[in-house]
Order: C-alpha cells, then structure tokens, then sequence
C-alpha cells in the first residue's frame, strides 16, 4: 500500500506564521484516521493558488503521475487550485484514476454529480480571485490618480503608512540627490559613482549598499522628479510627493545614461580642467603632459585649434582680472550700483516668470486635448503615454521653475556681491589658490572661457563688467582713484 500525499497550503508567508497550516495537517490526519487512509508525505506552501507553478504543488502532481502514491489528501478545493489550469491537471488525474479527497467536503469524484459539484466551487473559487484581482487594481489606480504611490518607497524616501505620501529621507535622501548630481557632471561612472556613495554611507533599509543595478534604476525612476511610472504598463501619473530633484537635473542624468554627453574621468588633476572650451566644436580641452609642461588642446577630429600652454591660460584669466583699488567709499557706492541693477532684473524676472505660466497653461490644455485624442481613438494607447510622458515633464519642469525657491533673490544678490568681493583681490588670490580653488574662481569670474585656432579669449563676468562700465568710472574718479585703463571685455593671446 502506497499511501497518500498530504498538501497544505496558505498564500502568504505572514499567514503562515499563524494556525492555519496546522489547523489543516489536523483537518486531514483526521479525515485519514477516519476513513483509513495513510498519509506517507506532507507538501506545505505558503503562496497563493491564483498562481500557476507552484513548486510544491508541482512536485506533487509529478509523483502522483509516476505512480508514487495512490493520491492526495486536500483541505478544501480553494486550498487546491484557485485557476482553472491547476484544476485541469487535477481533473486529469482523476480521469486517470488516481484518488483526490478533500476533507472539508463530501464530495464523490467519481461520479458526475461529484464532479460537476467539484467543478462549480472550482469555478467560484477562481472567480473569487478574479474579483479580488479586479478590485485590488481599482484601489490601486485609484490611489495613483490621487497622486499616491501605494508600492514601496524607494531609496532616499520613507513609507509614512497606507495611503499616505512617501517622505523624503531626511539621511538617505541627500545622499540620492547627491548621486544625480555627481553623475549628471558626467565625471563619474556607474562603478567609480557606488564607490563613492558606499563611502558616503548609502544603504538600503535592508543594510544592503547600493551596487552598480541599483545605482541605475534610482537614475532611472522619475520618482525622485515627483512623476509616478508603472513599468508594467508604461503608464505614469503625477505624484503629490516631494521631489527630490529637479526636471532638469534628471534629463542632464537620462543624457549621460543614453551616451549623449561622454564621461570623463580625471586622471590628472590639471589646473584649468573643464575650464576653457573650443569655440569651434564647444568641446573642452583635455590636459596633457609632455616634457613636464602641461597642455590643453581639443580632440575634435580636423579641430583647427592649436596646443595653449597652461601658464599661457592663466596669463589670460590675470590679465582680464584688472587690479582694482579698494576702498571703503568706493565699494558702497559699486554697491549700490549693483543693487540698482539687481532691482532692474528682478523686474524683468517677473515678465519671464508670467511668460512661464502662459507657458504652463498650454501644457495642461495640451494634455487634456491629449486624453481626449484617446477617447476618440485619434491615439492608439502607446502613443498616448509616450506624449503624455513627455507633456508631464515639461509640465513638472515649468512649476519647477515657477515654484523657485523664495529666497531665490537674496540668494543671486549674495552672489553677486560674493563674487564682487572675490573681484577685489582676484589676481593674488588666484596665485594662493589651490587647484580646485583656481579653477572655482576662473567659472566663477569669466562667463567665456574660449580658443578660436590660436586665439585665448576671455570674456569676465558680470561684476567685472560693471567696473568696465563708463558709469562705473566716472563714479571711481569721483572717489579718487585711477579707473582701470582697458576698455575692451575680451583678452586674446597667442597660443605658443
């Protein structure tokens, strides 16, 4: 005698840390005693029957075929097969001979009334599953659609509870930020960039540190931009969360992932690295060593521009830093010169800010005009969600930037005169400087930084323009001191 499988079953691991696997064993040794069954193997799983290829189950339906056991001992039907597949092959064994008992029902299989009566809760069961399938998903878009994310937070954002807003992870959240903004300056690697966080202390919540795969799907998810996208069907919806980066910082990020911008990893920490660009192609120049000077040149292919020594660069950069004298008097009055002109941007600011919302009001038609485009089967459905894709980052950018930060302007007045301090003494602060420094200082204090052929050209920034200003020279003599005899914005050198 052969004996008979025993096969318990509950859906979740969660469920399975309670009674009912136990309560089932007991259930079936039971009915076994009663009806003077032995049960020779126990299968036990704790997944759900909606699912086919249950492992355990599998195996199971295996050994009955090969004949292992004269059948099976089951709780209950749902406990079975909740899809119709499994309770095809179920029914095969039967048709084959094999004997399947359910404890918790007096059903004869081997009659057609038995059957049919199998075969209806079978069919009930499946679709009780069906209805929760059905149900779960309206739950689940609607939560989506009230710009709720009902799924785990990913990394840098904390889980606040079931039907609330992910957060911003006040320890890994800077640190995620900080990922995109050291890949988007496209100086670092997927590899070199986990380095770098691992030793910046990034974790999962698991403990885990991020590796090269989940580095890159953080880069990828538009989660972190406020947007909300479902893999599964490519749909995406806006979220109420916080971003966590900006737009545009993000598409700068999609660039380098796409292989539009280069990566470029230093190998020696040249001076005027990324300072200067071509004119002609706009590429930057790459530092070389040869014979002990340093180099810059352009690697563009047929590129006209020649070879600049780097004390030839940075002959340029001292000599549009015109020395200027400093006093107390003077620098109030350049000052409030600058506030003057702070005051007139901020006006025209204002002007770009209303173009903006104009700007915004035609995205949020344009996707409505879009939906309407589907329901009148102007669209086909990938179409649809690739516009509308795109018409929600650009509405996600525009408020962005409507949105601003409201100490925005303090912010750029800080700047300014921060960098009309710099200005003062640029020259000697320069020599004193160290690498990093010397290269903050020339993007700080020179809009354009360029070669054309043999050509250095420097253009200074904004508070030197000022000093070059006739108002401002005129208000420099009144002060009683010698204004700064070059004129012209530009400086050009000879390469050699």
């Amino acid at each position: 005698m052969k004996g008979f499988y025993g096969y318990i079953r509950v859906s979740t691991s969660k469920q399975g840390e309670g009674v009912s696997l136990q309560e089932q064993r007991h259930a079936i040794s039971t009915y076994a005693d009663r009806k003077g069954l032995a049960v020779v193997e126990w299968f036990e799983e704790k997944v759900t029957a909606a699912k086919m290829g249950r492992p355990g189950f599998v195996r199971m339906l295996d050994g009955l075929r090969r004949g292992d056991a004269e059948g099976v001992i089951i709780h209950k039907i749902d406990r079975s097969a909740r899809n119709l597949r499994d309770w095809a092959d179920l029914g095969d064994l039967i048709d084959a001979g094999v004997s399947i008992h359910f404890a918790n029902e007096s059903l004869d299989l081997r009659s057609r009334g038995g059957r049919l009566a199998a075969d209806i809760q079978a069919i009930v069961a499946a679709d009780f599953i069906r209805n929760n399938r059905e149900e779960a998903r309206k739950g689940l878009y609607g939560r989506l659609k009230q710009g709720l994310y009902p799924f785990q937070a990913p990394l840098g954002y904390l889980n606040k509870g079931k039907g609330a807003l992910k957060e911003i992870d006040p320890v890994r959240g800077p640190l995620v930020r900080k990922a995109f903004e050291l890949y988007a300056g496209g100086g670092q690697s997927l590899d070199s960039l986990v380095d770098t966080l691992q030793r910046l202390g990034l974790r999962h919540s698991n403990g885990r540190p991020v590796n090269r795969s989940s580095l890159s799907v953080i880069l990828n998810n538009p989660f972190y931009t406020g947007l909300i996208r479902i893999r599964r069907n490519g749909q995406t919806y806006r979220g109420n969360h916080a971003p966590l980066v900006s737009q545009r910082l993000f598409s700068a990020v999609q660039s380098q992932l796409l292989g539009r911008l280069k990566h470029k990893t230093a190998v020696h920490d040249f001076t005027l690295r990324g300072v200067f660009h071509c004119g002609y192609c706009k590429r930057q120049l790459v530092g070389e060593v040869h014979k002990g000077i340093v180099y810059y040149r352009c690697h563009a292919k047929g590129c006209s521009s020649g070879y600049f020594r780097e004390d030839t660069l940075e002959r340029a950069l001292l000599s549009s830093w015109t020395p200027f004298a400093v006093a107390d008097e003077w620098k109030q009055r350049l000052k409030e010169k600058l506030e003057e002109v702070l005051r007139d941007e901020a006006s025209s600011d204002l002007d770009i800010r209303n173009g903006i919302a104009l700007q915004l009001n035609a995205v949020k038609a344009r996707l409505s005009r879009l939906t309407d485009a589907l329901v009148d089967g102007l669209l086909d459905k990938p179409a649809y969600e690739v516009r509308r894709l795109a018409l929600l980052r650009e509405e996600q950018e525009l408020e962005q930037t409507l949105a601003g930060d409201p100490a925005k302007s303090g912010q750029i007045r800080q700047f300014v005169l921060g960098a009309l301090e710099l200005a003062m003494e640029a020259q000697q602060g320069y020599r004193m400087a160290n690498h990093a420094a010397k290269r903050e200082m020339a993007i700080q204090l020179c809009s354009n930084r360029i070669v054309l052929g043999k050509d250095v050209v420097v253009e200074p920034y904004f508070p030197f323009q000022i000093l070059r200003n006739r108002d401002t020279s005129y208000m420099v003599r009144r002060a009683g001191f010698e204004p700064a005899k070059t004129e012209v914005n530009w400086f050009t050198a000879s390469p050699r």
